[in-house]
């Protein structure tokens, strides 16, 4: 039992981590207010704080106790406090058995479950709930009915399957689920009703997504991208993130048939080295990796490719991360994410023999992001000069200043005083730096 507490009367998500955090912290929002509860702007002044965490990164759940410390106001008193997301479902009871400042603990799979658990807390009932339930929780949720931002999320899968084995998602996440057909659409139309102009699907796997369409027939992405192509206020289509065994011919050549589909793939690797990839169970090679890279551009020429490496994943030696550097300079990504391995507790890497020196990797992660922002710079130098469209999505930091989205997933700066957030613009890409763009419009798109 613990201390009951009121009823919270407002509420702030604060979401760590990967895109499938932020559209998780925006249901969870979702489902507070259909509660009847207001969002605050900042945690220490709001009733109840929901820090909607992520284990990919090195000491996340030290980091989530921390966070918890800030949430002590001046008079000593805290908000309700509910740990949620990845951290919650790896740490489960002990969190509240490390700190009383935690209130509720919520699983990543559970979270629809919100409004019950804070019932628990008012009542004084324990409330920890990091179940897997076969019940899908998108059932549960309600409608999207709000104001849309003009990018917005859509989750269609959940889980992991690979079992790679430096990774928690398959025991944070649970086995690979995908929403059905229709509960998609429906989103994703009510998403476009609020104002959306480009929606990215999410899942851990998101090529891995099946099901059926309307007529019973079985269907990948690629049946599901050419669906949503047909909304018609629709405008942009995304999907992050990939792994290269799930890319299905279809979904290939999807990226050269579906207009609407933009030119961008996030396709993780995460090592040059075949005996490397086969330690961390990644069931792809380089070889077979380089190829689909080929099959890629020849279906669209002009994407631009992202990618993930791990840096000092044990027993890699020298000649292992040259051919890391080998792979990088082959594929020249137009932007690529690049980490420290780091030990996470239950998974068999943690375990293994051959775990690199500290210092060592920090040598080799640098040399890596050497060469990932020369062609970083490399690809934004390559499109000025270049017309196209940006979606604009938010205000500069100068008057009369929007930032919007390249089809290649560019941040593109642009003076437009007449233009709005959500428009999409015609512009002359003008000048190019490692992170941004900077363009020159040249006349609004009607749209």
């Amino acid at each position: 039992m613990t201390d009951p507490k009121p009823q919270p009367r407002t509420f702030h998500v604060k979401s760590f981590g990967c895109q499938m955090n932020v559209y998780d912290g925006e249901r969870m929002a979702e489902l507070l207010a259909d509660r009847g509860m207001t969002a605050a702007a900042e945690g220490l002044d709001a009733d109840l704080v929901v820090l909607n965490t992520c284990h990919i990164r090195e000491r996340a759940a030290e980091k989530v106790y921390s966070d918890i410390g800030r949430l002590r106001r001046e008079d000593g008193s805290r908000p309700m406090i509910a740990v949620a997301g990845c951290v919650a479902q790896a740490e489960g009871q002990e969190i509240t058995r490390r700190t009383k400042a935690v209130d509720i603990v919520v699983g990543p799979q559970a979270y629809h479950n919100l409004p019950g658990l804070i019932d628990d807390v008012v009542a004084g009932r324990d409330a920890v709930d990091t179940d897997m339930p076969a019940a899908s929780k998108f059932d549960v949720l309600p409608g999207r009915t709000r104001r849309s931002s003009p990018t917005s999320f859509l989750t269609v899968q959940e889980g992991c399957d690979k079992f790679c084995t430096y990774c928690v998602v398959p025991y944070t996440r649970g086995a690979e689920v995908s929403r059905s057909w229709s509960a998609i659409l429906d989103e994703a139309r009510a998403l476009v009703d609020g104002g959306a102009r480009e929606i990215t699907l999410l899942g851990q796997n998101v090529n891995a997504w099946e099901g059926e369409d309307e007529a019973g027939r079985r269907q990948g992405l690629d049946g599901l991208i050419r669906a949503l192509d047909r909304l018609p206020d629709l405008a942009r289509i995304r999907y992050t993130t990939s792994h290269p065994n799930d890319m299905a011919d279809g979904l290939i050549a999807a990226h050269g048939e579906v207009e609407k589909l933009m030119p961008f793939l996030h396709l993780p690797v995460q090592a040059g080295s075949d005996r490397i990839l086969k330690a961390m169970n990644r069931s792809h090679s380089r070889e077979s990796y380089l190829r689909l890279i080929e099959r890629i551009r020849a279906a669209r020429p002009d994407i631009a490719l992202s990618g993930d490496f791990i840096v000092g994943f044990p027993g890699e030696t020298e000649a292992d991360f040259e051919e890391t550097l080998s792979i990088v300079r082959e594929t020249a990504y137009a932007h690529a994410f690049s980490f420290k391995y780091s030990p996470r507790p239950g998974t068999p890497a943690a375990d293994m023999d051959g775990q690199i020196a500290p210092e060592l990797m920090d040598e080799r992660l640098q040399r890596l992001q050497a060469a990932i922002s020369a062609d970083q710079l490399a690809f934004n130098q390559a499109t000025v000069g270049k017309r196209t469209t940006i979606l604009l999505e938010r205000k500069g930091r100068h008057p009369g200043q929007l930032i919007g989205k390249s089809p290649w997933l560019q941040s593109v700066h642009v003076e437009a005083a007449d233009a709005r957030i959500g428009d999409i613009i015609e512009v002359d890409i003008v000048s190019a730096g490692p992170n941004s763009l900077g363009g020159a419009v040249v006349a609004r798109r009607a749209a």
